[in-house]
């Protein structure tokens, strides 16, 4: 007996000892214990699998970290993980208790007392709806949430423990398991991705309808823009910054839901999108896509085709047919174009078409503009002259698109493509074909000026109707036909070689002219030296004629003095000698009337011996018949009669 009491009184001590031991529970400092009664004489009468009332089941009070007692069996404690939500990621709540959501909700009402979810009676107390919870634990998020009470499910990690056994089943706990990817459950980052500007479209999974006229949501509608208008001298550009004023701030970017849906905020796209940042989004009720930002460079200008707003009210005048331009708020397109800037436009419900203000320039040619892309589908003009001939007309064309003209450009035409393949192309190539058709191959080539001064005016004034200005028309290159080119290329080398020999000539002229300049160049010095021997020649010359000159005065002023003077006196002696003569000859008359003439002749040669005017030897002895006498009278006849030979020089 004493054996057996002593048995049962070890096996007493050994179980007691057992379940003081499995009754101490050590709970980690990262770890919660969760209790789970076996034994209890109350029965949970609520939908709640969380006993608050000391029930069977799950407790709602749980074990903070260090050595805690629950005896068991009464009393099984099991340890969870505090939810650690890690940098970069999110944690999205999940309640399994709580009061049932209304009809057609899709997350649970959201108070401020709830916190970060990890005071379970003020859940309750509050309220609290089962389901997707509204907020998200932020990224660093350290919690001793309640495992059972709720499900914590992070990019890497599920927390708490699912009572629909279904998910179980599933397999082991993931985002996966709840329809979620990895992805969604981490910080939402908006950012430029190296190439381009970024911004986040918005759509909400939960909310009122929108409106049976509205394509997407914006909290209050375009109120405000009515009342912007009510306001006198209200300009454009007011306008379009009312409608850019984002209304994110009275939800923190979507990030607050609840306040979301407090302000207004309606299932669907929503209006307002969100710019760079990093957002902690409810996967659950936000969805957000990348979309590029509306960037407006230098040069151009964006027409804005507005989907949603106020009704259309055309400004545009009734001369204009070709749609409505609107002020901006209102559907259409806007009256008023946006210029040099970055713009937070969602591009789902407004369209943005650029239209460059620069010149632009187009080619109907194999090689595409630079600056665009805008003349991509032109290809060279093809036309049939008059006699046939096939040409292609490489075409660039300039035209220049005002921008306070854009949107009613953009209005008559779609866009700038349209304009260029729908509008320019028909335009210019009918031109083109019509002037060629019309026009001889030759006639065509000599007159090419003229063809584009023409197709200048005519497409001008084609575009004119479009609100496009035309800058310029260039015919850039012609591709003549085969059989042309070589007509015109062998009279072209005619003229080429027409052309080269009059070069030649004039080379040769040239080089004529180069070396008489040479030459002169060369004899330079001498030719100076003969110059100045010219000059000193002439000098002397002058001189010598100047002295010649007054001799000559001199002379023949004395020689008419002479002459007067000689005149005077030769008058005298003639008139002397005369008068002498005639004495003398009256005297030989009477002389020979009286003596006779020998006897006469006797006398004179008597006298002329007197005077010692006769030789008494004569210079040649004359003899003859005549004796003496008729010798000396011979003589003296010679004398008388001699030419001035025999006379004495004059003194």
């Amino acid at each position: 007996m004493s054996v057996l009491l002593q048995s049962l009184l070890v096996f007493s001590a050994v179980l007691a000892v057992y379940v003081i031991w499995r009754s101490i529970v050590v709970i980690g400092p990262a770890e919660i214990g969760l209790v789970v009664k076996r034994v209890s004489g109350r029965h949970n009468t609520t939908d709640t699998p969380i006993a608050f009332a000391g029930e069977a089941g799950y407790q709602a009070e749980l074990l903070m970290p260090g050595v805690r007692f629950k005896l068991w069996p009464t009393y099984v404690v099991v340890r969870y993980p505090w939810v650690q939500v890690p940098a970069g990621e999110i944690g999205v709540v999940i309640s399994q208790i709580g009061e049932p959501l209304p009809t057609g909700a899709k997350s649970a009402v959201y108070r401020p007392e709830f916190g970060n979810f990890t005071n379970l009676g003020r859940f309750v107390e509050g309220k609290g709806q089962k389901g997707v919870q509204r907020p998200v634990l932020p990224p660093g998020t350290l919690a001793p949430i309640h495992p059972i009470a709720f499900l914590v499910i992070t990019s890497s990690k599920v927390y708490g423990r699912p009572v629909d056994p279904q998910i179980l089943l599933r397999g082991p706990l993931s985002p996966e398991s709840f329809g979620l990817k990895p992805d969604q459950l981490r910080v939402k980052v908006i950012a430029p991705d190296g190439t381009q500007d970024l911004l986040g479209i918005v759509t909400t999974l939960e909310g009122e309808p929108l409106g049976p006229a509205d394509l997407a949501g914006r909290i209050g509608g375009f109120s405000d823009i009515s009342a912007l208008e009510a306001q006198p001298n209200i300009s454009d550009s007011e306008l379009i910054e009312g409608l850019l004023g984002k209304k994110n701030e009275l939800h923190n970017n979507y990030q607050d839901f609840q306040a979301f849906l407090d302000s207004g905020g309606r299932i669907g796209l929503q209006h307002d999108p969100l710019l760079y940042g990093a957002y902690l989004l409810n996967p659950f009720l936000v969805r957000v896509e990348l979309a590029p930002m509306l960037v407006v460079n230098q040069g151009e200008v964006a027409v804005i085709k507005a989907y949603v707003g106020l009704p259309t009210l055309d400004t545009s005048g009734p001369e204009f047919k070709f749609g409505s331009i609107v002020q901006p708020g209102h559907r259409g397109i806007w009256r008023e174009a946006l210029r040099t800037g970055k713009y937070p436009l969602n591009p789902r419900i407004y369209a943005a078409e650029k239209v460059p203000t620069f010149i632009l320039t187009l080619n109907w040619a194999e090689a595409n503009s630079v600056a665009h892309n805008l003349d991509a589908q032109l290809s060279p003009i093809e036309g049939k002259s008059r006699e046939g001939f096939i040409f292609k007309i490489d075409l660039q064309v300039q035209i220049h698109v005002p921008d306070t003209k854009a949107p009613k450009v953009i209005s008559m035409v779609g866009s700038m493509q349209n304009l260029v393949n729908e509008v320019l192309q028909a335009a210019v190539g009918n031109h083109f074909r019509n002037t060629l058709q019309a026009l001889e191959a030759v006639r065509f080539i000599e007159t090419r000026d003229q063809v584009q001064a023409a197709a200048l005016e005519a497409i001008s004034r084609y575009l004119a109707a479009y609100e496009v200005e035309t800058r310029g028309v260039y015919i850039q290159d012609v591709a003549f036909p085969q059989e042309l080119v070589s007509v015109l290329t062998r009279r072209e080398i005619a003229n080429q070689e027409k052309a080269t020999f009059e070069q030649q000539k004039d080379a040769q002229t040239v080089r004529v002219d180069l070396e008489k300049a040479r030459g002169t160049a060369d004899m330079q010095a001498e030719l100076a030296k003969a110059q100045v021997s010219v000059d000193i020649n002439r000098a002397r010359a002058n001189a010598r004629k100047a002295e010649a000159e007054g001799e000559a005065a001199f002379v023949r002023v004395t020689g008419e003095a002479e002459g007067s003077r000689r005149r005077a006196i030769g008058l005298g002696d003639a008139a002397a000698v005369e008068a002498l003569g005639l004495a003398k000859a009256k005297g030989y008359e009477a002389q020979v009337r009286s003596l006779g003439s020998t006897p006469t002749a006797a006398v004179a040669i008597a006298g002329a011996l007197s005077e010692g005017k006769l030789d008494v030897v004569p210079e040649v002895l004359v003899t003859g018949g005549g004796g003496a006498l008729e010798g000396l009278a011979a003589t003296f006849m010679r004398s008388l009669n001699g030419n001035g030979a025999d006379k004495a020089p004059e003194k």
